[in-house]
């Protein structure tokens, strides 16, 4: 029967084409889109088909005929990225050079950071020529992040101990993360709110009637996510220590309780530590200074800020305790635990090149 379709060009190769060909093949520092080329040029050049040459290197037949016939209407050449069409390029290498180097280097005379327009005209560019440049080196002088270190000897030990007990905890224990959240507001608007109807959001006066504070402390655990907490409308010691008599009361006995916190003065009071040595299953584990982000029960704390004390109203400090124990309980109804999941010696390791003053590996 005879064959059908279109037939193949044919294609065959001088000495000099197929040397270079298999020299590219070889080298490895050839690009993997160039190498496949030169692989499908030598493969077509043994009479093979287009769809075998595709089942033999993993590509598909419209491609191989693409590149067969490129290569047989230009020769190696063909192989390269073709002109496209268009009118020819404006900027130079030079000029978006110059335009990376002007942005990281330097700042306008009258301002604090560049923009697409101060750039433009300092450069002689358009406006979209700079956001294109800025694009596609992914320059954003706009924008700024804030960042902390912390100044704690013991950084790395410290890391070590509270990711441990989030990723490995031990036998016969539980893990809390304990803190609190002091000068919980308990305001009422100074006029009535306007609901939200149709196209109209809810609307809010700016002032407020502030009828005092609340302080919440939080323990969560970490394996399910369950809160116990307890509200005081002053956060001392005596009220960190009447918190730990509580989860002493409601952690089953027989098992250890390992707390993760922070080394705030209320933690560490001589009543605290006379507290411990009476309640041996307690184990308190330090975050480093300056690292409430190690601390898991600091992002629960946004939860019920988002949720219902940020934008309620309560005439008292009671009502606003009220709406927060019925909040924790509506929570544990179904909680949520957060899953840590980088482990410490990631955590440390952009440590080694920090500049000085930063702890060390070996703490």
């Amino acid at each position: 029967m005879a064959r059908t379709g279109r037939p193949k060009a044919e294609l065959i190769l001088s000495d000099e084409e197929r040397v270079a060909l298999e020299g590219w093949v070889r080298r490895r520092s050839t690009p993997q889109a160039w190498a496949l080329r030169c692989r499908i040029v030598l493969a077509c050049a043994t009479g093979a088909s287009n769809k075998d040459v595709a089942a033999q290197l993993g590509s598909t037949p419209h491609a191989v005929g693409r590149w067969r016939k490129r290569f047989v209407e230009h020769r190696i050449v063909g192989l390269g990225d073709m002109p496209r069409s268009g009118g020819p390029r404006t900027v130079t290498d030079e000029q978006v050079a110059a335009v990376v180097k002007r942005t990281l280097e330097s700042t306008p005379k009258n301002a604090a950071r560049w923009s697409t327009r101060a750039m433009a005209q300092e450069m002689g560019l358009s406006q979209s020529t700079v956001s294109r440049i800025w694009r596609a080196f992914g320059l954003q002088p706009h924008r700024s992040e804030s960042f902390g270190l912390s100044t704690d000897l013991c950084f790395v030990d410290k890391v070590h101990d509270v990711v441990g007990l989030y990723l490995d905890p031990p036998e016969r224990a539980l893990v809390f993360c304990v803190d609190e959240k002091s000068q919980i507001q308990a305001p009422d608007r100074s006029q009535p709110v306007l609901p939200m109807t149709p196209g109209v959001p809810q609307r809010i006066t700016p002032d407020c009637v502030r009828a005092g504070t609340a302080a919440l402390f939080a323990a969560l655990e970490v394996a399910t996510g369950k809160v116990i907490g307890s509200l005081h409308r002053r956060h001392r010691s005596e009220e960190f220590g009447k918190f730990l008599t509580r989860l002493d009361q409601e952690v089953p006995t027989g098992l250890d309780v390992h707390l993760v916190l922070d080394d705030y003065a209320t933690h560490k009071t001589p009543a605290i530590k006379a507290w411990l040595p009476a309640h041996p299953r307690f184990h308190l584990h330090s975050t480093p200074t300056g690292s409430s982000w190690l601390d898991l029960v600091e992002r629960w704390f946004a939860e019920p800020t988002d949720k219902q004390t940020r934008r309620g109203g309560h005439r008292s400090v009671q009502a606003l305790e009220k709406d927060v124990r019925t909040w924790i309980a509506a929570w544990n109804t179904d909680p949520r635990p957060y899953i840590w999941t980088k482990t410490a010696d990631e955590i440390s390791e952009p440590l080694a090149s920090c500049p000085d003053g930063r702890p060390d590996s070996e703490g």
